[in-house]
């Protein structure tokens, strides 16, 4: 057992050098800088960021190049640097509706107080490989808008819009001396309350989200949605200083911030109304806040009366799936040694399959399968 164990050791080591060439791969080739990853590859770092639950696009670059580029690696690199950080408190809220705006866009007005900005997007590209791209070739200015829209200025919300209708239900309030919950700190306990929810699902895998949002499209959740707004930008973060006594701003971070909007038939205590379903996560990452607002509107079910039908609207089963981490380590543990726990299985089988024969034999039957050598 001590030889197996030093050999084995011995093979983890070389395991690691190999790997370190083929990250590296061919050395005439320029290795891959930081500002590279961060520059060229925004969508990657977004995603590292978002579901690593820090928000440092440098960081989150670095742990793209030493994962080789699978993300979800990346994402247990940050998570795992995360632990060793020390912790200040906690930041202001952020005021999204004060957001420097990059992208907004609404599939529910065409005409909206501020404008819908198109912004950064490849949403109406052909989806064709480019085989004349030129990854050195400067990009094209951009033609200036005709119309004359503040990026910076303060934008109304389209749920704010129909909230002064009375269409739409209130934004969510807690009651008085609720305690935001931290799952960074505290476990999940089943049932939680949405804020819990929500931090869930902003770190949960996008594949996940998005396919489970899926399904509350086809019909798993009898949901309709609408994208009320989809909007893209800076934000200031604020720390309330004790020793100042109010909140000073530490710096900005790029956010996107998803409002669904879902039809809702009311109930015994409420008139019928649109309903919320809400996504916000680091940078742009709008396939992401599509599906937290779809999967966020599915999990109300209880509290707006609806009929428990789909499992989107499990949320014992949505938010203990989504973390990409802890699947990967349930799956992936599966490559490790399993000898001893196979041999047992193994032998259960053979004892088992020598019973069935032996009582098929007193029977009269023929055997159906051959025993086990």
């Amino acid at each position: 057992m001590y030889v197996a164990v030093k050999g084995g050791e011995k093979a983890i080591k070389n395991a690691h050098t190999l790997f370190a060439a083929k990250r590296r791969g061919n050395e005439n080739v320029p290795g891959l800088r930081l500002d590279q990853i961060t520059e060229q590859l925004s969508f990657a770092v977004d995603r590292v960021m978002g579901e690593g639950s820090l928000y440092d696009p440098e960081l989150a670059a670095m742990a793209i190049r030493q994962a080789q580029g699978d993300l979800i690696e990346a994402i247990f690199l940050i998570r795992a640097y995360r632990t060793t950080l020390p912790r200040f408190g906690y930041a202001e809220p952020i005021e999204t509706g004060k957001m420097a705006i990059e992208r907004r866009i609404s599939a529910t007005f065409k005409d909206l107080p501020g404008g819908q900005v198109l912004g950064p997007t490849f949403d109406y590209s052909h989806r064709l490989i480019n085989f004349d791209f030129d990854a050195e070739a400067a990009p094209e200015t951009p033609p200036s808008s005709d119309e004359d829209i503040d990026l910076n200025a303060e934008v109304p919300r389209v749920s704010d819009i129909l909230g002064k209708s009375g269409m739409i239900e209130p934004d969510h309030q807690f009651d008085e001396g609720h305690e935001t919950g931290d799952l960074t700190r505290t476990p999940i306990d089943f049932p939680t309350d949405r804020d819990v929810r929500l931090q869930n699902l902003a770190r949960g895998d996008e594949g996940f989200l998005l396919a489970l949002g899926y399904s509350t499209q086809r019909g798993y959740a009898r949901s309709h949605p609408f994208a009320g707004e989809i909007r893209f930008g800076e934000v200031e973060v604020e720390f309330f200083a004790e020793e100042l006594g109010f909140a000073v701003p530490i710096g900005t971070m790029e956010v996107t911030e998803c409002q669904m909007i879902n039809q809702f038939k009311g109930s015994a205590k409420a008139p019928p109304a649109f309903t919320r379903g809400y996504g916000l996560v680091f940078g742009q990452a709008e396939r992401k806040a599509m599906s937290m607002a779809l999967v966020d509107r599915s999990l109300r079910w209880k509290e707006l009366g609806e009929e428990f039908s789909a499992p989107a609207q499990d949320q014992e089963f949505v938010l203990s799936h989504s973390d990409n981490i802890q699947a990967t380590g349930f799956v992936e543990h599966l490559k490790l040694p399993h000898y001893v726990d196979f041999q047992a299985e193994l032998d259960l089988i053979r004892t088992m399959r020598k019973e069935f024969d032996a009582q098929q034999n007193e029977d009269g039957d023929e055997p159906k399968m051959e025993a086990a050598q």
